[in-house]
């Protein structure tokens, strides 16, 4: 250990639903062995710190780790606090390493670091131990990481991730959601069943079931339940009705046209489970309901084919979910924080003949969105439109790619008649598990429409944030709207559950007594620091007058 480690900081702190507090002299334990001690140099608010305030200990992310460490391990976690404990929230942080454990071995003092926070070797009983969920976060003045932890036991890579000096702090705190945002766009789905999952085979009365061979060759289940096949020469538990099923499958294939069914069979689909609708020229004839909170958080999909080979349901997953040459983007609530992002992500990322149309409910917001996009769809080329839907809707089967940020289950089943042949409908929305959407399945098997979701990032998708944001490809703090210190972090969270922000807020820990200001109020409230950015935008030399200037607003 090298600098010497306060024994109390100054942190926020949920203590329970709709329970935030700024805590003046949070304990801070002493440093283990396997431990670092980081400062925090920004942290951005974000609307999932909304969801943690509101549900605490009901949140998916709240519950405590079954794996990847035993509870003996755990308890020596500093900053672990599942369940009812009180918890420091913020998942978007940059900080600086400042103290290292003897034991410590890949980490050392001195280090600016983006920290991805979504720790996926730490199952809990509903999703995964998360910094600023599980373990203490960022809006603190410190927060101690394990090495433990922060190192991904099957990869071997850091979640800590090193940046230069360059790029401001928000920059970097800002690169934790566009991360979101990249990794929806490059998580990647399979073509094909799981090789040694679990398979269930569902076939309704009299329809004919092909291509089963080939089917189970590629597969090669460690289990294997079938319904209504009657075919003894399979290794299979057969069943007589999906009544009798039980447990989750990798895969499901139905050879059918029932909705019920389907919606029976719904629940049966595992995380990252893939159902394979084989209608045989049949159709479903009603919208079926589909859980697309689990398309978002437990990445559950669905493909098919209307005709008789699985195989042709299979083939018809995207080899891509990115942005492909001419694709034509609609981004549904694009003047949000998240959507201006995945509008920005469009028309910079250098894909030919790319068109957007930014799409939003509030005219303030869009014009505030349009003024942000101009100048850079002017540089790249992309054709760029913002509208209103309210007074424009939007035209029937015209999309080859449709990013929802607008949790809204009816939008899901807009989306699908806005979606074109082979196009792609991103569920990015937040949609609770549970939130069930009465979806056009014929058209989405008909048409080829793939809708995927995804939740956080990975350490891949900061890493490319971070060196796009290096690189100047992309300036992060263009999604920027506010500032705060710590104590204007109830006022913060309050603006994002309010929606009155028109971008993000980043939180800077050492200015504990600095109130919320939008960026547009900084002439009046703080006219050194406005006197740095520029076109209202801010900058890194705006970051180091604030800290340098900083008083009590």
């Amino acid at each position: 250990m090298t600098d010497p480690i306060p024994t109390t900081q100054r942190a926020v702190v949920f203590t329970g639903p709709d329970r935030i507090e700024v805590d003046p002299a949070k304990p801070l334990p002493p440093l283990g062995p396997t431990q670092l001690l980081l400062r925090m140099e920004a942290c951005g608010i974000c609307f999932s710190d909304t969801k943690l305030l509101h549900a605490f200990s009901r949140h998916p992310r709240k519950s405590a780790a079954i794996g990847g460490l035993t509870p003996a391990e755990l308890a020596t976690v500093a900053g672990y606090a599942p369940g009812d404990q009180p918890v420091t929230p913020g998942h978007e942080p940059v900080a600086r390493i400042v103290a290292v454990g003897d034991q410590v071995k890949r980490h050392q003092v001195g280090e600016r670091v983006a920290i991805q926070t979504d720790y996926r070797h730490l199952p809990t009983a509903a999703s995964n131990v998360s910094f600023g969920y599980t373990i203490d976060g960022g809006l603190a003045e410190y927060t101690i990481l394990d090495e433990r932890v922060v190192i991904d036991p099957e990869t071997d890579e850091r979640f800590l991730i090193p940046v230069s000096e360059g790029p401001s702090a928000s920059a970097i705190a800002l690169a934790e959601p566009w991360a979101c945002v990249e990794a929806s766009y490059t998580w990647g789905d399979r073509r094909g069943p799981l090789a040694g999952g679990a398979l269930l085979l569902v076939a309704d009365a009299g329809v004919p079931v092909e291509g089963l061979a080939e089917l189970l060759a590629q597969a090669r289940p460690a289990s294997l339940v079938t319904v209504g096949l009657n075919d003894p020469s399979l290794p299979a538990q057969a069943l007589a009705t999906v009544d009798q099923v039980l447990g989750q499958f990798d895969d499901i294939v139905y050879f059918g046209s029932d909705p019920d069914l389907v919606e029976a069979l719904s629940p049966h689909l595992a995380s990252g489970g893939l159902m394979n609708l084989v209608q045989g020229g049949a159709s479903f004839g009603r919208p079926v309901q589909i859980d697309v909170g689990r398309v978002h958080y437990d990445l559950i999909r669905y493909t098919g084919t209307t005709g008789h080979q699985p195989q042709v349901g299979y083939d018809a997953v995207p080899a891509s979910c990115d942005l492909g040459p001419g694709d034509r983007v609609a981004v549904i609530g694009a003047a949000g924080p998240m959507g201006l992002m995945h509008a920005v992500r469009t028309i910079t990322l250098g894909v030919p003949d790319v068109s957007l149309d930014a799409v939003d409910v509030n005219d303030e917001r869009l014009a505030h969105l349009e003024r942000v996009l101009a100048p850079l769809a002017a540089r790249s080329g992309a054709q760029t439109r913002v509208w209103n839907s309210v007074s424009q809707p939007l035209p029937e089967q015209a999309y080859d790619y449709i990013a929802l940020m607008v949790p809204a289950a009816p939008l899901v089943a807009s989306a699908i008649g806005w979606a074109g042949s082979g196009s792609i409908v991103n569920a990015f929305a937040g949609f609770a598990v549970g939130t069930m959407a009465a979806l056009d399945l014929d058209a989405i098997v008909d048409r080829h429409i793939y809708l995927v979701g995804t939740s956080g990032s990975r350490i891949v998708d900061v890493a490319t944030v971070v060196q796009r944001i290096e690189s100047g490809v992309v300036d992060t703090n263009i999604s920027l709207d506010a500032i705060a210190g710590l104590n204007g972090v109830p006022a913060a969270i309050a603006s994002v559950i309010d929606r009155t922000s028109q971008g993000k807020i980043v939180v800077y820990p050492a200015l504990a007594e600095l109130g919320l200001i939008r960026l547009v109020d900084l002439p009046q409230r703080l006219p050194q620091v406005a006197a740095a950015m520029v076109d209202g935008q801010w900058t890194k030399q705006a970051e180091e007058v604030l800290l340098g200037t900083a008083r009590t607003q």
